[in-house]
C-alpha cells in the first residue's frame, strides 16, 4: 500500500489507486474542498507535492490550471485527478476549515472523471 504523507498531519496507508481526493478525506482525516465534486473544474480540490509528484497529468487537469492561471506553478496539482499509486508527501493547501463554505463539495467518485486521456 502507498503511503501518503501530508505535511504537518502524519503518515497513512492508502489502498493502491484510490483517488487522492478520497484519501486525503478517508485515510487522513482531512476537510479537503472538493467543490465541483471532482470533476477537474473548480481548483478548490488542489494540493503541494513536497515528494513523490506523479510524472502524468490528465488532459482535464492540465486544461483546467491553464485556464485558472495555475499551470506553471511547481507541485501545485489537483487531487481528484491523481491516484495514489505510489508514496508522496502533500501540503494540504485548500481545505474547508476558514472559506465560510457550507461543506466540502458532493463526494468524488472511485474513479477519476472525466475519463482520464493522460498527458
Amino acid at each position: 500500500m502507498p503511503k501518503l504523507t501530508v505535511t504537518g498531519v502524519g503518515t497513512f496507508e492508502v489502498p493502491a489507486g484510490k483517488r487522492l481526493v478520497n484519501a486525503l478525506v478517508d485515510e487522513c482525516g482531512l476537510d479537503q474542498l472538493h467543490a465541483c465534486g471532482g470533476v477537474a473544474r473548480c481548483t478548490t480540490c488542489r494540493v503541494e507535492f513536497v515528494t513523490g509528484e506523479p510524472a502524468t497529468m490528465t488532459k482535464a487537469e492540465r486544461e483546467v490550471l491553464v485556464a485558472k492561471g495555475l499551470s506553471g506553478t511547481a507541485g501545485l496539482r489537483l487531487s481528484c485527478q491523481i491516484a495514489c499509486d505510489g508514496d508522496m508527501e502533500v501540503r494540504a493547501i485548500s481545505r474547508l476549515a476558514g472559506t465560510g463554505r457550507k461543506d466540502c463539495g458532493s463526494r468524488p467518485t472511485d474513479a477519476i472523471q472525466p475519463p482520464p486521456e493522460w498527458v
